[in-house]
């Protein structure tokens, strides 16, 4: 050892053994602190657990530890935890439970050999301790986390499975978590445990810092429960015990928020049970989950696509479809028109060709579709005909047939003016069926129009389907700023915050980045309407809010006068917002089709698929929205 080491007042401290210049000796000190840590009952024993956590979030590929029993160690030092309680009191003893489940679920998140070696060391029984809650749900968290890792690799999965309860307690920790840390943490600062608080912000942060952590850890642990029961989920023997109703009706709504944005949460979950068809009978005999789904798919949430699956598996169950073609057909009639949406290529037409199949499927006497149903079908089957017909169109009859369009939406725009919103509707409707099927861009104007118009009748849902469509045909996807703005209105008319939230967060990160003058942001400044409406919405959607209306809790944000779980004063003067508050002139038509009218001739009849869609997650442009 250095004179550094020797002048340590510690004996075999584990930061001089590191220290040891002598590969062999230092390997064989780090073999004996592993060894003979766990029955020291000496001052200090935090210190080296927390610098081996730092090691292990660091390089959790490196086998140097995990070959000199740093696995058999943490079990020992968790069990000790639970066993006795006076150690564990003693000095700063309580965080080391904590520490060594993190360790193991560090060291064992990318490697099945080590996940393999943890669960030879005897891991998983002490893991299912602080799972149960023995300690508290800090440790509960990162307990949840390691069995997920070993959960995810085949070979360990068997170990993990034959603990028969680890399921159980994973489906009752994804309901009450975020409960569990609402009513322990949150609610009462003043009974906030000390340690929670420093393991929380690494004890550089105060109350607002230890409340918005304290969010994001909830939210990690209810995504972390339901990612190790989406394991169980793969496997058809486990799915009724997780799909019980009063279970399953619960995952739309566990969506992991602005500050889990990589989770797949609830969805990913339903996605999975879905897959199976022992899983879709449960799925379909929920009414609510299939409107959540409709609602999912049509909307802007990372995870839609994950949505239309589920829906189209449904539907193409013989024994399921019946139950759910009612809700589901209107909402994948308007996404038809997506061609690729993330990683999934030519989703419009897995749409259509399951569309499709349905309907010559129910076309028997005994069809469980109704005629409107069928009607859009068919319509929809109708408008890929079009397309095909106009590809073998003269161009010059393309031209009359953009220029007859143009007149008709001309007349829609006069009527708007006029404040003739129901004759207005009526000729977009129109030009909609003169527009050639090619011209996507004048057809994005003339849905997001007449969702415009739906939205002042007061019809929701029909502006929600307009400006899905509007959506479905931008280039990039999901990002017509109008028709964001008027699909968030829609949703908050239905009460459907979560959907409106994302909207309304795109529209604000859409006119930041908008060249046109009516929806840039002035001076960087959010308009006015829109931050209402975020601030609104993400009181609705609050992580804590329905455990907050439980437990009879408020929170408030700033200066105090921002109540989570209050009522709202007065949201009615942007529920119908017109395009004058967007604009200057207050002609929403003539607005729209600036927009439009920019394009050079000859782009019309081109095809704009193949453009780069913007990678914008929900968690960078809420930053954007409170940066600004």
């Amino acid at each position: 050892m250095d004179k550094a080491s020797s002048d340590c007042p510690y004996p075999g401290c584990f930061f001089c053994v590191m220290k040891e210049g002598n590969p062999s000796k230092r390997r064989a000190s780090i073999l004996k602190f592993f060894r003979e840590l766990p029955s020291q009952d000496d001052d200090g024993q935090v210190l080296p657990i927390s610098g081996l956590w730092n090691t292990a979030m660091a390089h959790p590929n490196d086998p140097e530890f995990i070959e000199l029993g740093i696995f058999e160690c943490m079990a020992s030092l968790i069990w000790k935890g639970l066993k006795n309680r006076r150690w564990l009191s003693h000095d700063q003893n309580i965080y080391i439970p904590y520490y060594a489940a993190h360790i193991i679920g560090s060291y064992t998140m990318n490697l099945e050999e080590f996940a393999e070696r943890a669960v030879r060391a005897g891991v998983i029984p002490p893991l299912i301790g602080l799972l149960r809650g023995r300690l508290t749900w800090v440790e509960q968290r990162v307990a949840v986390r390691a069995l997920g890792h070993l959960a995810t690799y085949p070979n360990t999965f068997l170990s993990v499975e034959g603990h028969g309860e680890i399921l159980e307690l994973s489906i009752q920790l994804a309901v009450s978590s975020l409960e569990i840390v609402y009513s322990h943490f949150y609610q009462y600062v003043d009974r906030r445990l000390s340690y929670h608080c420093d393991l929380l912000t690494r004890g550089m942060g105060g109350v607002e810092m230890e409340s918005r952590k304290a969010e994001e850890w909830a939210s990690q642990l209810q995504c972390w429960s339901l990612q190790l029961i989406n394991c169980f989920a793969f496997k058809p023997e486990f799915l009724p015990t997780i799909c019980k109703p009063e279970f399953l009706v619960k995952l739309p709504g566990m969506w992991g928020g602005l500050v889990n944005e990589n989770s797949p949460a609830g969805i990913g979950l339903l996605r999975t049970i879905c897959h199976h068809k022992m899983g879709r009978g449960p799925v379909a005999n929920c009414p609510g989950i299939i409107e959540a789904l409709c609602n999912i798919a049509r909307s802007s949430d990372d995870w839609q696509y994950m949505a239309i699956d589920c829906l189209l598996w449904l539907i193409q169950d013989s024994s399921t479809c019946h139950k759910v073609v009612e809700k589901a057909v209107p909402v994948l009639v308007d996404l038809a028109e997506i061609t690729n949406l993330g990683d999934q290529k030519k989703v419009g037409e897995s749409i259509i060709t399951v569309l499709e199949e349905c309907l010559q499927a129910q076309s028997g006497a005994r069809s469980s579709l109704s005629s409107h149903t069928k009607e859009q079908i068919e319509e929809l089957l109708t408008s890929r005909q079009r397309l095909k017909w106009e590809k073998t169109m003269p161009k010059e009859d393309l031209h009359i047939k953009q220029a007859t369009s143009l007149v008709v939406k001309l007349e829609g725009n006069s009527l708007f003016s006029s404040g003739n919103i129901s004759g207005a509707a009526s000729k977009y409707s129109e030009a909609l069926t003169l527009c050639p099927m090619r011209s996507k861009k004048e057809r994005v104007v003339l849905y997001s129009n007449r969702a415009q118009c739906h939205l002042l009748l007061q019809q929701p849902l029909a502006a929600i389907s307009d400006a899905t469509r509007a959506l479905c045909l931008h280039n990039p996807l999901n990002r017509h700023a109008k028709s964001l703005w008027r699909r968030a209105q829609a949703y908050d008319m239905l009460g459907l915050a979560k959907e409106s939230l994302l909207d309304a967060i795109l529209f604000i990160n859409e006119c930041s980045q908008s060249s046109d003058p009516d929806l840039s942001l002035r001076q960087n400044k959010v308009p006015d309407y829109a931050e209402r409406l975020v601030k609104k919405q993400m009181r609705a959607s609050w992580l804590f809010r329905e455990a907050a209306i439980k437990h009879g809790g408020v929170h408030c944000e700033g200066d105090g006068h921002d109540v989570y779980g209050g009522q709202d004063t007065d949201d009615s003067e942007w529920e119908t917002v017109s395009e004058s508050d967007i604009g200057n002139d207050g002609n929403e038509g003539q607005d729209d089709e600036e927009e439009d009218d920019d394009e050079e001739e000859d782009n019309q009849w081109e095809n704009e698929d193949g453009g780069k869609e913007k990678s914008t997650t929900r968690k960078g442009s809420i930053l954007q929205c409170i940066s600004t």
